[in-house]
């Protein structure tokens, strides 16, 4: 049954930047159909005509179903009006891969040896100028698709990433260990790069991503390079290991010091005293343990030197220390009640007997002593060896 007319639809998938319709020489009145997203170019005898976006249009072409034919049978079977639809799919294409054909060679910038590199990652591209792109890449193609289109910039492409790794891994001295970080920055400088390529044919590098640097594994070179870095690297960071460990060590004890000092002050505070008076408490402390508390007369420290330590407090520590001191004197030397003498033969009386040993004298109750000044008699005597009074009155 002989076709009067046609409906033009896209019949390609999302990979496809441009399809072509498959039929040609379509009659007039054709219904060409446009969806979101897309472009169509109406070629009339070779020439791009008309340009569509989405919507339903009636193409007048000035092949006439009946007339049509009888033209071609006088031609061979082609149509002398010449006319075909391009689709061009205008979404953003996303995931579309690329790497590099060849390592890049350089000299790595810190320990100067030279290596090797490969880069790879993804792109997504955007038709925006449908007839540019249709006049200057498709030709008479039956489409254009992802691979197509990347092969088509494949030597710029390539060139320009090799290119700007090389000469910014020299330029700014970044170490091969220091690349992975760097790959945001490497994607954003070569899509600026890249963009005016693209757009001269009517193509949208909407984003750019250097997503792997292939290092060369496995090389005996590079694995020997590897050693010698993680080697010092790994004895730095053993040596800020231990500082930091030491100053951590200092820190806490600082701290623990200063714990101490404002718990000590708090106990201070809530039981009434300062720092002076606890060291008058410790030196009258040491003195009251001391055994030979003479050495501190003995040096000189008398009791009014206390009175340094700080106000009730030193007179409390000098009270402590004379007691201290009368303490021992009591202990080293016989008291006034334990000497006493015979008033008849002079003889020393023993403590606590009431005759004398010598002459059987009765011994005086009360010890002898000077009434005038207090000196206790050793022996019998008419005068006091002291102050000269007369004894017995």
């Amino acid at each position: 049954m002989p076709r009067f007319f046609d409906v033009i639809k896209y019949e390609g998938d999302n990979s496809t930047f441009i399809w072509k319709y498959p039929r040609e020489d379509f009659n007039t009145l054709s219904q060409l159909i446009v969806h979101e997203n897309q472009e169509a170019v109406f070629f009339l005898n070779g020439q791009a005509l008309d340009l569509f976006g989405p919507g339903r249009y009636t193409l007048k072409t000035q092949n006439i179903p009946l007339l049509g034919r009888a033209l071609r049978l006088a031609s061979g079977g082609i149509s002398s009006f010449h006319c075909e639809v391009y689709f061009i799919n205008k979404t953003e294409q996303m995931a579309i891969k690329w790497g590099t054909d060849t390592r890049v060679q350089f000299i790595e910038p810190t320990y100067k040896f030279p290596l090797s590199l490969g880069a790879s990652g993804e792109m997504s591209l955007q038709a925006v100028d449908s007839k540019r792109l249709l006049v200057k890449l498709v030709g008479t193609e039956n489409g254009l698709t992802q691979q197509s289109l990347t092969r088509c910039f494949r030597a710029f492409l390539m060139t320009k990433v090799k290119t700007y790794i090389a000469q910014t891994i020299k330029s700014e001295s970044i170490s091969i260990f220091e690349i992975d970080e760097n790959l945001t920055r490497f994607s954003e400088a070569i899509k600026k790069l890249l963009v005016p390529d693209f757009a001269d044919y009517g193509v949208s590098l909407e984003r750019f991503f250097v997503s792997k640097v292939m290092k060369p594994d496995g090389d005996a070179q590079y694995e020997k390079f590897k050693e010698l870095h993680f080697r010092q690297y790994a004895d730095i960071a053993e040596a800020k290991l231990k500082q930091q460990t030491e100053i951590i060590h200092a820190e806490t004890e600082a701290q623990k010091t200063v714990i101490d000092s404002k718990a000590q002050a708090t106990k201070r505070s809530q039981e009434g005293y300062t720092y002076s008076q606890e060291r008058g408490f410790d030196v009258a402390e040491k003195i009251a343990q001391n055994e030979a508390v003479g050495e501190f007369t003995n040096m000189g420290v008398g009791f009014g030197t206390m009175a340094g330590v700080g106000g009730a407090v030193g007179s409390m520590v000098g009270n402590m220390m004379r007691d201290a001191v009368d303490s021992s004197q009591r202990n080293s030397a016989p008291t006034q009640a334990e000497l006493r003498f015979c008033e008849n033969c002079g003889a020393k009386i023993s403590a606590g007997a009431s005759f004398c040993e010598e002459c059987g004298t009765p011994a005086a109750s009360s010890p002898d002593f000077c009434k005038n000044c207090g000196y206790a008699f050793e022996r019998r005597g008419k005068f006091c060896p002291k102050c000269g009074t007369k004894r017995g009155e």
